[in-house]
C-alpha cells in the first residue's frame, strides 16, 4: 500500500474499487471452501464467532426468527450461514458479480435468502423492510470514506429495538507494516478525508491475481467509528478488542486455532479486531 494519502471524487473510487471485488468473487469462491457448507450443520468460522459475541444481546441468545440485514455480504457465505442458524436474511453489496455468486449457492444449498444490489451507504433506499438485526464483519467499512452516512443507513434499516453488530479488523492493526520483521507503524491511524492507495494483484484468500488492481480505502480511528454509531442515535451496548483473526494480515502471522495471530511473544502487543453491539432505541 502506498504511504501516500490521495483526494479522490468518491464515485470514481467506487467504480475502482467495485471493479476489483468482480474480479474477486471466482478467486474466492475457490478460496472460501465453499464446499464445507454442503454439510447441513456447517456455519463459517466468521459466523460461529459473531453468534457467539451476538448471543448475550439477542433474545434467546439466537439469531433464529430474526429479520437479518447483512451489509457488504460479498459472495453469501456468511449470509448463509446466518440463514442456516435460524434467521431471515437479506444480503446488501455493490457487486453484480458476488451476488449472483451468492444467490447461485443459496439455491444449491436449498436456503431463502434475498439478494439486493447497493452501495452500502444508499442501503436504505434499496433495501425493503426493517430489521431486528443489522450485521457487518470482517473488511467492511475501510473500504468507505463516510462513517456518519454509512451508520445512518445502519440505524435506518434497524426497526425500534433493533440490534447493530460490527466485528471488523481493528484500526491499530491497520496501521502496521504488514511486511515489516516486526511491529512496526507504517500506515495513518487517523483519517483525515483522503483515501490511501492499494496497487496489488493478489487479495486476501486464494492464489490468484486479479485484473482491476487498484483500490482505495480509508483510515478511521476506532473514536470515529463509535462516534458515528453515537450520532446515527443508537445507544453502544458492548465494545470488545480481540487477539485473532479470521485472514492472515502478514505473512508473520501464524495459524491458531480460530484463525491468525500475531507470534505468542507479540501477541498482548495490538488488537486485531473489535466488536461493537449497539442497540436502536424503542421497540
Amino acid at each position: 500500500m502506498s504511504n501516500s494519502r490521495i483526494g479522490i471524487d468518491w464515485d470514481a473510487a467506487r467504480a475502482s474499487n467495485r471493479a476489483n471485488w468482480e474480479d474477486r468473487v471466482p478467486l474466492h469462491e475457490k478460496a472460501y471452501a465453499i464446499t464445507e457448507l454442503d454439510d447441513p450443520n456447517h456455519l463459517t468460522g466468521v459466523v460461529r464467532t459473531d453468534l457467539a459475541a451476538l448471543a448475550p444481546f439477542l433474545p434467546g441468545g439466537t439469531v433464529s426468527g430474526l429479520d437479518v440485514c447483512h451489509l457488504q455480504c460479498h459472495i453469501g457465505t456468511d449470509t448463509l450461514s446466518l440463514a442456516r442458524a435460524g434467521a431471515r436474511v437479506t444480503g446488501v453489496d455493490f457487486s453484480p458479480g458476488a451476488l449472483a455468486s451468492a444467490a447461485g449457492l443459496a439455491q444449491r444449498l436449498g436456503l431463502d435468502a434475498t439478494w439486493v444490489e447497493s452501495d452500502v451507504l444508499e442501503a436504505r433506499d434499496a433495501v425493503d423492510g426493517d430489521f431486528d438485526l443489522v450485521y457487518t464483519s470482517i473488511g467492511t467499512i475501510n473500504w468507505l470514506p463516510d462513517l456518519s452516512r454509512w451508520a445512518g443507513q445502519a440505524a435506518a434499516l434497524l426497526r425500534p429495538g433493533g440490534t447493530f453488530y460490527i466485528r471488523d479488523g481493528h484500526p491499530a492493526l491497520y496501521a502496521i507494516d504488514e511486511h515489516a520483521d516486526g511491529l512496526q507503524l507504517r500506515y495513518p491511524y487517523f483519517g483525515n478525508g483522503e483515501a490511501q492507495l492499494w496497487d496489488a494483484e493478489s487479495t486476501y484468500a486464494g492464489d490468484g491475481k486479479v485484473a482491476h488492481s487498484r483500490t482505495y480505502q480509508w483510515a478511521h480511528p476506532l473514536s470515529e467509528i463509535i462516534n458515528s454509531l453515537i450520532a446515527a442515535g443508537l445507544q453502544i451496548l458492548h465494545l470488545g478488542e480481540d487477539k485473532t483473526l479470521p485472514w492472515k494480515f502478514s505473512p508473520r502471522m501464524v495459524e491458531v486455532a480460530d484463525g491468525f495471530a500475531w507470534p505468542e511473544s507479540e501477541r498482548d502487543l495490538v488488537p486485531c479486531t473489535y466488536t461493537i453491539v449497539a442497540r436502536k432505541a424503542g421497540g
